[in-house]
């Protein structure tokens, strides 16, 4: 497991590491939290929505899965590291509205405390602290501001398999030509690309074409050459039905604005 899992898996998806918080000893401003029965209601999956009210770019969406009240599972394609994380298994500890995940690899050991403010059966309200720990001394730490997660009822990662062809139907996506081609994802985790060249598909010779989907996150990395840089791209897969596909993504450019980048494909038989 790599080091940095937990780190990455939610500082990647902040706007800033600042912390909102600061101590405080009186009861009034800390009042005591009501009990809202986190334990059970945190069983499931989990995917970033907004951050401090604001929506979350999909390409800084993570999911986060508890299996149980002592066991979860995070995955995280990261744009800053070599980051690829697929259902990484963690330890979860639960006390009340506290919830701590914990990741253990050698004299490493990171913990991240999440303040629960507000969960249902759809939404989940936090803030958390991340800690880094090495033999027992914490060498790192960083608090953030609200972060809220919906919950994933969708599984995507079967209905996926098979060969799709289509093309963006948006007016804006970074990666796209705007032209027709085939995706064929495999059991795998790869997945092949297509362009059509005088009426015939022709496959591509990627030297990386990797994905995953968690949920309804899809995360790509691919290389052209082994000299090449590797790209990145998230999507979230908005339907699978009767042989269609529809992906969605909000997309920010280099200025901070951001824009609706869609797609359609649909199942080659």
């Amino acid at each position: 497991m790599q080091k940095n899992f937990f780190h990455w898996m939610f500082a990647a998806i902040l706007i800033c590491g600042a912390s909102v918080f600061t101590s405080c000893s009186s009861n009034d401003d800390n009042p005591t939290q009501p009990d809202l029965n986190v334990a059970e209601k945190i069983i499931g999956k989990w995917m970033v929505e907004e951050l401090n009210g604001q929506p979350c770019p999909t390409n800084w969406k993570t999911v986060l899965t508890f299996v149980s009240p002592t066991k979860a599972y995070g995955s995280l394609s990261d744009f800053n590291t070599p980051m690829w994380n697929v259902k990484v298994l963690a330890d979860v500890n639960i006390d009340g509205n506290k919830v701590n995940v914990i990741n253990t690899d050698g004299n490493i050991r990171q913990v991240l405390d999440c303040t629960i403010l507000s969960i249902t059966d759809k939404d989940l309200l936090m803030s958390s602290d991340w800690n880094v720990y090495e033999d027992g001394v914490k060498i790192y730490q960083e608090a953030y501001g609200k972060e809220r997660y919906g919950r994933i009822t969708a599984d995507y990662s079967q209905d996926i398999l098979g060969t799709w062809e289509g093309k963006v139907t948006s007016s804006e996506d970074e990666h796209t030509d705007g032209e027709l081609h085939r995706w064929e994802y495999k059991a795998n985790g790869t997945y092949v690309y297509y362009s059509k060249e005088n009426d015939e598909w022709k496959a591509g010779n990627d030297v990386m074409a990797d994905y995953f989907v968690d949920g309804i996150l899809l995360c790509t990395r691919w290389k052209k050459t082994i000299d090449s840089n590797e790209l990145r791209e998230w999507w979230e897969i908005e339907s699978i039905k009767d042989g269609v596909m529809k992906w969605k993504a909000l997309r920010m450019r280099d200025d901070g604005t951001t824009y609706t980048a869609t797609f359609e494909m649909t199942k080659v038989q």
